[in-house]
């Protein structure tokens, strides 16, 4: 069970809209891993909760937050704007960029679904400097095709070994893929983990690629006053 010195729901504004999200940082968190829900979900998500929670007791911080609003969420068209969804990921990265409890961490993305897709967009937007690596569970990264390409970040695609259009869309996917990147395939799961023992593995997968990948920022050294 993670000690937290953060444990929290925060309100992160930007020019079109006012998104409510959880903010959990435990003691002597090594980064800071944001979250993107796939279309018909939410910050409580059942399975983004568990992954969220294997990770903060791994000792790494966790942003789970609504890409829409109650309003957006209900329009049809709203929950798979890419585009919209990965604006959303960009803004919510510059507000952990400038807000005093998180600014001093660095950041990874999870994706699930069609998250996966923004996280990835997002993550090709800002570069590697900012997003440290990405990850995705079950996605659909062929959402942001034309973004992958631009993707610095080091990319893990989990997906499930019975879900096989996906698994196929993962694996085209991959190979637009320029830097580090790697398939896991969860042996028999289906598209949403609810074998036994299927999200567990897939949340284990995750921790290890953000245990390698997500290093604590470094701290400037204190300049010498001059004599």
């Amino acid at each position: 069970m993670a000690n937290y010195i953060i444990n929290e729901s925060v309100r992160i504004d930007m020019p079109d809209a006012a998104l409510i999200g959880d903010l959990a940082i435990p003691e002597e968190a090594k980064g800071l891993v944001v979250f993107a829900h796939g279309s018909g979900s939410s910050r409580l998500s059942e399975r983004n909760r568990f992954v969220a929670e294997h990770l903060q007791n791994s000792s790494f911080g966790t942003l789970l937050f609504d890409l829409l609003t109650p309003e957006e969420d209900e329009e049809g068209s709203k929950p798979f704007d890419i585009p919209l969804l990965t604006q959303r990921m960009i803004e919510t990265t510059y507000w952990l960029q400038k807000d005093p409890r998180t600014n001093t961490y660095n950041f990874a993305y999870f994706g699930a679904s069609t998250g996966a897709a923004a996280a990835l967009g997002a993550a090709a937007a800002l570069g590697g400097d900012i997003i440290q690596c990405v990850v995705s569970r079950g996605g659909r990264p062929d959402l942001a095709d034309t973004a992958l390409p631009d993707v610095k970040s080091p990319v893990l695609l989990i997906v499930g070994g019975k879900d096989e259009n996906v698994l196929e869309m993962n694996i085209q996917a991959s190979n637009q893929l320029l830097g580090i990147k790697d398939v896991e395939i969860v042996p028999d799961a289906t598209h949403l983990f609810e074998e036994p023992g299927a999200l567990e593995m897939a949340a284990q997968l995750a921790t290890d690629w953000f245990r390698k990948y997500l290093a604590p920022k470094k701290q400037q050294p204190l300049r010498q006053s001059q004599p």
